[in-house]
C-alpha cells in the first residue's frame, strides 16, 4: 500500500526556483574542496577532460532519472519510486533505493556537518582578521599577518584537538541546516536557494577574477586543461567517475526528493542539462579560483585534503588584500556547504512526512538531531576517540577513522548501489510511454538518453562500486 504524504502540498513557486534549489543541492564542498583536491593529485587535465565527460555521458542521465523519479512520484524517494513501480508494472520492491538513499543522505549528512564545521570556523577566523585588518587602518593587507606558515598550519591540528570548539561549530551548522527544512520547501529551501545561490556565483566570479589578477592563471589553466594522458591511470578514471556521482548528489536520491515538488510541467531534458552544467561549470572555476593563487606563490597543487584549510589560507597571507578575499573565500565555501546540507536533510525529513506521518519539524528534528549524534562520533575520532576503528574487521576501513569510515561507507557502498539501482530501474523496467511523456525528451534525445542509461551506466557505476570495495583490482 502506498503511504499518503502531506509532502504533496508542498512546492516549488517557479522553476526557476527548482533549479536554483538543485543547483544548490549538487554545488557544495564536492565542487569547491574535493574536485580541487582530486584535480591536484591527479594530475590536472587529464583527470578534468575525464571528468566532465563522465558528467555528461553518465551524471547527466541519471540527474534526469531522479528528477523524473520524484516528478511522477510527487512525495518521498522511497514512495514516488514505488508509484514509478506501479505505472509500470514493476515491482514494488524497486523502492529499495529510495531508501538506501535516504539512509546515505542521513549519514553523509552527519559528517558533511562536521566538515561544513570546520569551513564555519575559518570564516569566523578569517572574519575576525579582517575587522582588525580594518581597525588597524590596513583592510587590503594580506591575510593573518605576522603569522608563520608553521602557525598558520597548525591551526587544523590544534581545530582538531579541541572538542569543545569542534561540537560547537557543528552544532551551529546543523542547527541553521534544521531550522531552514523545518521552514518548508517554499519558506525554507526555496527562500534560501533564491537569495544564497545568486551571492554564491557573485563570490565565485569575483574571487576568479581576484585570482586571474594576483595569481598565477596561465599556470592553472595550463595545469588544469593541458592533459597529460600518461597520468590517466584506472586509478584517476575510477576517481573522476566517483567524483561526478558524489558532485551531483546522485545516489542519495536528493533529486527524487526535489523533483517531487515539480508540480507541473514535463521539459525535464533541459532542466537536467542546465543543473548538471552548472555544477560541472562551478567545479572548473573552482579549480580556476584556487590554482591561480596556489601556484603563484610556490605552494604544491597537490597538497591533498588540507589545500583548502592550510595551503590557501597561507597563500592569501602573500597576496594583496589576502585578508578581504581570504575572508570572503570561506564565506563562498559557508554558503555552497549550507545549500547541499539542506537537501541532505531533506531526503529522511520527506521519508518521515510520507512514509511515517510525521509533521515536518517532528521529522526534521529526528533526523537532524540523529546526524547531529553521529557527527559528534565523527568528530572525536580525531582526538579523545582517534584510536577507534568502527569497521576494523573489514581490510578496506581496517586503519581509517570514524569520519573516513562513515565516508568511505557511503561513498564506496551506498551511493554507487543506490546509482546502479537507479540505471537499471530507469533502463530497463520503467514505462516508455511514461518516461516519454514526463521527460518531454525528443526522439533522438531519448533513444540516446535510454541507452546511456540502460547501457553504460550500469557498466560504470558497477566498475566504481568493484573497484571501490576491491582497489587491489586496479594495481599499485
Amino acid at each position: 500500500m502506498v503511504a499518503t504524504t502531506t509532502s504533496t502540498s508542498e512546492g516549488w513557486s517557479s522553476r526557476s526556483a527548482f533549479i536554483l534549489a538543485a543547483i544548490g543541492a549538487a554545488v557544495g564542498l564536492g565542487n569547491i574542496w574535493r574536485f580541487p583536491t582530486l584535480a591536484g593529485e591527479s594530475g590536472g587535465g587529464a583527470f578534468v577532460i575525464f571528468y566532465i565527460a563522465c558528467v555528461f555521458l553518465l551524471g547527466l542521465p541519471l540527474v534526469l532519472s531522479e528528477i523524473f523519479i520524484g516528478r511522477v512520484g510527487q512525495t518521498d524517494a522511497v514512495g514516488s519510486i514505488r508509484r514509478v513501480a506501479a505505472q509500470s508494472q514493476s515491482s514494488q520492491s524497486w523502492s529499495i533505493f529510495g531508501a538506501i538513499g535516504a539512509l546515505a543522505a542521513f549519514l553523509i549528512l552527519s559528517f558533511y556537518s562536521v566538515v561544513a564545521g570546520w569551513v564555519l570556523y575559518y570564516a569566523g577566523i578569517m572574519g575576525a582578521d579582517l575587522v582588525q585588518a580594518v581597525m588597524e587602518g590596513d583592510p587590503f593587507r594580506g591575510a593573518l599577518a605576522g603569522e608563520s606558515q608553521a602557525q598558520i598550519q597548525q591551526r587544523l591540528g590544534d581545530m582538531f584537538a579541541n572538542p569543545g570548539l569542534l561540537i560547537t561549530m557543528h552544532f551551529l551548522f546543523m542547527g541553521a541546516t534544521l531550522y531552514i527544512i523545518a521552514r518548508g520547501v517554499h519558506s525554507g529551501i526555496e527562500k534560501v536557494a533564491t537569495y544564497l545561490m545568486p551571492a554564491f556565483f557573485v563570490l565565485l566570479v569575483g574571487l576568479v577574477i581576484y585570482g586571474s589578477v594576483e595569481g598565477d592563471m596561465g599556470g592553472a589553466m595550463s595545469f588544469l586543461f593541458t592533459p597529460d594522458w600518461s597520468k590517466l591511470t584506472p586509478q584517476v578514471m575510477n576517481a573522476a567517475l566517483g567524483q561526478a556521482l558524489f558532485s551531483l548528489s546522485l545516489g542519495v536520491a536528493g533529486l527524487i526528493t526535489y523533483g517531487s515538488y515539480i508540480k507541473e510541467g514535463s521539459g525535464l531534458g533541459p532542466t537536467s542539462a542546465m543543473i548538471a552544467i552548472a555544477d560541472t561549470g562551478v567545479a572548473l572555476l573552482a579549480g580556476l579560483m584556487i590554482f591561480p593563487i596556489v601556484l603563484a606563490v610556490g605552494l604544491d597543487p597537490a597538497a591533498g585534503p588540507t589545500l583548502v584549510f592550510q595551503t590557501l589560507p597561507f597563500a592569501f597571507q602573500t597576496m594583496p588584500a589576502g585578508a578581504l578575499f581570504g575572508f570572503l573565500f570561506f564565506v563562498l565555501i559557508l554558503v555552497a556547504a549550507i545549500t547541499s546540507s539542506i537537501s541532505l536533510l531533506e531526503v529522511p525529513t520527506a521519508y518521515g512526512i510520507g512514509e511515517r506521518g510525521w509533521s515536518r519539524p517532528k521529522s526534521a528534528l529526528i533526523f537532524g538531531g540523529g546526524a547531529f549524534l553521529i557527527g559528534i562520533a565523527c568528530l572525536l575520532g580525531y582526538n579523545v576517540w582517534a584510536d577507534v576503528r568502527p569497521l576494523w574487521f573489514w581490510p578496506l576501513f581496517e586503519n581509517t577513522d570514524i569520519l573516513d569510515t562513515v565516508d568511505g561507507f557511503t561513498g564506496k557502498v551506498m551511493l554507487p548501489v543506490g546509482a546502479l539501482l537507479t540505471s537499471l530501474f530507469i533502463g530497463w523496467k520503467a514505462d516508455e510511454n511514461l518516461l516519454r511523456t514526463t521527460t518531454g525528451l525528443s526522439p533522438w534525445a531519448f533513444t540516446l538518453w535510454r541507452f546511456l542509461i540502460a547501457w553504460l551506466c550500469p557498466l560504470a557505476v558497477a566498475i566504481i562500486l568493484v573497484t571501490g570495495l576491491f582497489p587491489g583490482i586496479l594495481g599499485a
